[in-house]
């Protein structure tokens, strides 16, 4: 590399700088707090990994996100995590080994091979929550009222949640009867709610004409809690398990508006992201003008298998980069107060007292550059009639 570049950081790698690094650490105090408020204890996952950990469970789709090394010690392949989910999974299937529902956070970076959309990041600051241990719709409705409460808490305005169930898909597939070829081609469809390519698939005889409608409404069925109705009426000729997810989608979005009366949920039933792991309820978080979801969740119950001890588990995570760039909230740092370089012990205790009332104190070096106002600061002590004061700096 030229010496003239050696500042240049890898494609996709940022660092955060102040003021922006001190709202960032603000905002993660924040959601962590709310979370603990909520009983999620915190757990700090190492960044790597022996690799088939990493890869296990829902890891398994990560593959190609994962960078791999070699473990110099054991000559075994590591990973630098790319998602923090399957670790969380083993650290309460492997190490708590609780038997009551365990609920967990987290924090921390995550490093992907490739960013997600066009210029994004490929260190997202991972934060999450699981919840091990209870099957019902009142645990999926309990994560998803605590991601839509960070959203609130990180300041993002205008979200809107899109709620799903795999299940249906499912069982409409296990009905089909589909070879993996035409199955990848159905998901693909609904993925991109092409209904005249569902409809294709009938008209050349590969998929029947009763089951090429109930996939149509999939495609189509999109709306608020008024119009789930309209979808439950075409699916109730699909059998008792879509009808029970239907009633589980109902159950959670019910329980959510009890907690949150404003929460702005949308049902989609072709929404099957991380279709190959999730088992039940799956949701995303949207803002207008940006693509890409900003939050993500769903149940997920045999993740734990792999480690041992498969336990029902439903959970969201997000990326605090993201929710801090949308966020409206947290305005500038606090001005500070500039203390002048002196061992006086008045002054040293009054900067001492100011600190724990929470003030930013910034003491003078000898012989420096730049005033108080180029170090941020509006206020100043000055000892008058004796007495060391705080006084406003003028323009």
């Amino acid at each position: 590399m030229d010496t003239q570049n050696r500042w240049l950081l890898p494609e996709g790698i940022e660092e955060i700088l102040p003021p922006h690094a001190a709202r960032l650490d603000r905002l993660c105090r924040n959601i962590i707090d709310l979370h603990a408020g909520w009983g999620y204890q915190l757990v700090i996952p190492p960044l790597v990994e022996f690799l088939e950990s990493l890869l296990t469970g829902t890891g398994s789709d990560l593959d190609l996100q994962t960078f791999k090394l070699t473990d110099q010690l054991s000559g075994r392949l590591l990973g630098i995590r790319a998602d923090t989910t399957p670790q969380v999974a083993r650290i309460d299937a492997h190490n708590l080994k609780r038997e009551t529902p365990t609920r967990l956070c987290y924090l921390g970076s995550v490093l992907h091979t490739r960013p997600s959309d066009t210029g994004g990041t490929r260190s997202p600051l991972q934060v999450g929550a699981e919840l091990y241990g209870h099957q019902g719709t009142e645990s999926d409705a309990e994560i998803l009222s605590l991601m839509l409460e960070t959203l609130r808490v990180a300041g993002v305005p205008d979200v809107h949640v899109d709620i799903g169930h795999v299940g249906i898909y499912q069982a409409l597939v296990k009905q089909a009867n589909l070879d993996a070829d035409l199955e990848a081609r159905l998901f693909s469809a609904l993925q991109r709610k092409a209904g005249a390519e569902i409809n294709a698939l009938a008209g050349d005889g590969m998929l029947p004409a009763g089951l090429c409608d109930l996939f149509s409404v999939l495609a189509g069925a999109y709306g608020d809690i008024a119009e789930l109705a309209d979808f439950e009426k075409p699916l109730a000729a699909a059998g008792a398990e879509v009808k029970r997810c239907l009633a589980d989608l109902r159950r959670v979005a019910e329980s959510v508006m009890k907690r949150l009366p404003d929460a702005p949920l949308q049902f989609d039933l072709a929404e099957l992201r991380g279709y190959h792991y999730h088992t039940g309820i799956v949701f995303a978080a949207y803002v207008p003008g940006k693509g890409q979801g900003i939050a993500f969740g769903g149940r997920y119950d045999a993740i734990g298998r792999a480690f041992g001890r498969a336990r029902p588990a439903t959970g969201f995570s997000a990326d605090i980069k993201t929710l801090l760039a949308l966020s409206t909230g947290d305005g500038p740092e606090q001005p500070g107060i500039f203390a002048p370089s002196s061992e006086d012990p008045g002054l040293l205790n009054l900067v001492e007292s100011l600190r724990q009332k929470g003030e930013r104190v910034i003491c003078e070096l000898p012989g420096q550059k730049g005033s108080a106002r180029d170090m941020g600061c509006d206020r100043r002590l000055e000892k008058k009639d004796g007495k060391w004061q705080v006084v406003e700096i003028g323009e």
